[in-house]
């Protein structure tokens, strides 16, 4: 804990409440206008026409969007979920299932921020041609922190209350605490079919999981495992668009080749992992494509498996950390585009510390700190202690070739200092499974964006309680425990002010960088790209993935 003085609002102001709704607009994350908004587009067309393929590196393979999952599951949740409200490029809430976005103004929030009601629109169908109601809604909330179910996320929602379906399109609810993250968190929020899982004894298992059936723009129609998933227009949509007749979400593992494919046509958008940096100057310069560098909220890090006895240490963690040259692997193998970072928060969010510690590499300093805590040179030059050999796995996706770059860059620096690291990649399918979900690995080298929307709680990611390999619902996979992130972690979520909350988050951010459960490498710079003519493709900072929007794609031309 900080010496300074925190204040909590345990019984926030009617002012400090209605921050609630406006915390991700006005103290979150922001996308500039990089896309050239505001050019002359082509009116979207008057029905569903023609399909476009957007090309992921990574296999979507969990279709609950309740279920721990990855980016690219969320890639297709968009695609046939809605949730209540959702959040757009500036941080601002937009109504979704919703007819509003609660407030304390319109009533939909209580100026403690205890009392919640929201009204719903009365012109929702699922894809089965079932009317969307409340029950649905309580249906998920309460899915959600189902003791039996393998959620995703428990935070926020337990401390709901007293559910009441008023009429088919009114529910409320109380909090147990008011919880200043929960806008953010509802905004990610799918609202799944109450009658999908009628009569299902075990709901991780149900067949909704494996055809799912939402409110979205587009509906199911299938999935050859291993290469493509295939949507198709909702007719009944109730919102805007759709304005496409397919959307083919296409799997291709090898980045060159999703580059290649991109660059032919076979692809029209590409998607995660994007277009990587030893490809942008040709790219940029393509015939027929719109390609642009945009800042991300994901932090590519090296990340620990805490409970492996190598990484018990924290003199190991701090040497590794010494060990790795960033700054050349950002200039040498990623051309200079991500921003080198401190911290899991992204710099755009105005709850980012600058104030770090500023990482150094210096192999003398790793190999003292290794010397210093006890960790002798063995025969075979592998350093151990106490019978504890530092030697260990790394693993990644295989087919990015820029991460196994640096997967051997750093294989051969930690060799210089006695410390074995074996190189395991796998399939995306398999590496972000339960390998990654219930922490099977050693180490691995990631990138994620821990914020949910613009708000900086990261509960799911550092909690002690989240971690699923204990029995939690999260996803904090590294197995963090750390007692004062989680009071902090408490304490941020019952501060409605940003000016007040920061200073928690700044704490946070200094006891993990002290911690290094991860070690921070950089902000990403995504290059994106799409055929010119696909009209309506627009980043989000906000949200994890880019076909967020995609009812609001079109061919123009």
């Amino acid at each position: 804990m900080s010496d300074k003085e925190v204040t909590v609002f345990t019984h926030p102001t009617r002012r400090q409440a209605l921050t609630l709704m406006m915390a991700a607009g006005s103290a979150g994350l922001f996308m500039p206008n990089i896309l050239g908004k505001g050019e002359a587009q082509a009116a979207p067309p008057a029905k569903p026409t023609g399909k476009v393929i957007i090309g992921f590196s990574q296999e979507p393979t969990v279709f609950n969007p309740h279920m721990p999952h990855i980016e690219v599951d969320e890639g297709v949740s968009f695609s046939i979920f809605d949730p209540l409200f959702g959040i757009g490029p500036d941080g601002s809430f937009y109504p979704a299932l919703a007819r509003e976005v609660p407030s304390v103004e319109n009533g939909g929030i209580s100026a403690d921020g205890l009392t919640w009601k929201i009204k719903l629109r009365d012109d929702v169908k699922w894809h089965d041609g079932k009317p969307f109601t409340a029950e649905d809604v309580k249906f998920t909330l309460e899915l959600l922190v189902d003791p039996n179910f393998r959620s995703w996320r428990k935070t926020g929602h337990e401390h709901v209350r007293e559910l009441t379906v008023v009429s088919p399109t009114e529910i409320t609810w109380k909090m147990a605490a008011a919880f200043a993250p929960y806008a953010s968190i509802l905004a990610a929020t799918f609202i799944v079919p109450k009658h999908a899982f009628d009569g299902v004894a075990d709901k991780n298992t149900a067949p909704f999981n494996n055809a799912p059936i939402g409110t979205g723009a587009f509906k199911w129609v299938n999935r050859v495992a291993g290469d493509h998933i295939e949507l198709e227009a909702n007719a009944d949509y109730f919102g805007d668009g759709p304005y496409l007749e397919r959307v083919i979400y296409k799997y291709i593992p090898d980045l060159t080749v999703l580059y290649t494919q991109f660059k032919t046509g076979d692809i029209d958008v590409i998607g995660l992992q994007y277009i990587t940096p030893d490809h942008y100057d040709e790219a940029k310069s393509l015939d027929g494509k719109k390609v642009n560098v945009v800042p991300m909220a994901t932090v590519e890090s090296f990340s620990f498996n805490m409970e492996k006895p190598q990484f018990k240490d924290p003199a190991v963690r701090k040497a590794l950390y010494a060990a790795i040259d960033k700054q050349t692997i950002i200039d040498a193998l990623y051309y200079g585009l991500p921003t080198p970072t401190e911290s899991y928060m992204p710099q755009q969010s105005f709850y980012y510390n600058p104030d770090l510690p500023k990482h150094e590499y210096n192999m003398e300093t790793a190999e003292k700190l290794l010397d210093d805590a006890g960790w002798e040179l063995g025969s075979d030059g592998i350093r151990t202690k106490d019978g504890i050999k530092l030697s260990f796995t790394n693993s990644t996706t295989a087919g990015n070739h820029i991460r196994e770059q640096v997967q051997q860059y750093l294989q051969q620096s930690f060799k210089e200092l006695g410390i074995e690291m074996k190189i395991s990649n796998l399939p995306p399918a398999v590496m972000w499974g339960d390998y990654w979900m219930m922490s099977q690995f050693d180490s691995v080298v990631v990138g994620i964006n821990f914020l949910t929307g613009a708000d900086p709680d990261t509960s799911d990611y550092m909690k002690s309680t989240s971690s699923a390999a204990k029995g939690g619902a999260g996803q904090n996979t590294w197995q963090y425990a750390n007692p004062t992130v989680d009071k902090l972690l408490e304490e941020g979520g019952t501060i409605f002010v940003p000016e007040e909350r920061k200073k928690i988050y700044f704490k946070i951010q200094e006891t993990v960088r002290n911690d290094l459960p991860l070690l921070p490498l950089f902000q990403y710079a995504t290059v994106r790209g799409h055929k010119a003519g696909v009209d309506g493709v627009e980043p989000n900072i906000n949200v994890r993935i880019d076909s967020w929007n995609v009812a609001s794609w079109y061919w123009a031309s």
